[in-house]
């Protein structure tokens, strides 16, 4: 069997092996594809052996990602570099379910400039429509030298924020030399 093999966890399907498991305790930030579009920087929180990231009016805007059934996970390793994909399983939390009364509070309290208190943005949560979705390994990953050698960037989407640069104000004339 090879070093970076990965091995099945009975109980829930995982696919795990030591570099995912490694990267997803660390992981802050996830950049998530779905259909073969183009990959996403999402926060994430990392919750036994999975991610959890949520979505939806109000929150990160992560298209088609709610009502997909997989995903390509890519995540950073400590300097910064991208260290490892895998494919992720996805599955869609019910807020009237065990696991959201579970882990909604746990992301809710990991969310950054969140406007209220915790249990008022899970409420929003559930009632807005936005989705919490756990990402979870479900395949062989891509690492080392097998990641691409170049740059996966690519142009800016289109974006109506775009707006015209002014030249500068002086209060006084400049002289040139």
């Amino acid at each position: 069997m090879r070093e970076d093999a990965g091995v099945t966890d009975e109980a829930d399907g995982r696919v795990a092996t030591p570099l995912v498991d490694e990267a997803v305790k660390k992981a802050a930030v996830a950049w998530v594809a779905v259909a073969g579009g183009p990959a996403r920087a999402l926060w994430c929180v990392p919750a036994d052996g999975t991610l959890l990231v949520v979505s939806g009016p109000g929150e990160q805007a992560a298209p088609g990602l709610a009502e997909a059934a997989e995903a390509q996970v890519t995540l950073r390793g400590d300097h910064g570099g991208r260290i490892v994909t895998w494919p992720a399983r996805v599955t869609r939390l019910a807020p009237d379910g065990e696991e959201w009364a579970a882990l909604a509070p746990t992301v809710a309290g990991k969310r950054l400039n969140a406007s209220g208190p915790t249990a008022d943005l899970v409420r929003r949560w559930a009632t807005d429509g936005c989705a919490l979705v756990r990402l979870t390994p479900a395949g062989e990953s891509t690492a080392g030298d097998r990641l691409p050698d170049g740059s996966l960037a690519e142009e800016p989407r289109q974006t109506p924020a775009v707006r015209v640069t002014r030249r500068p104000f002086r209060l006084h004339r400049v002289r040139r030399r």
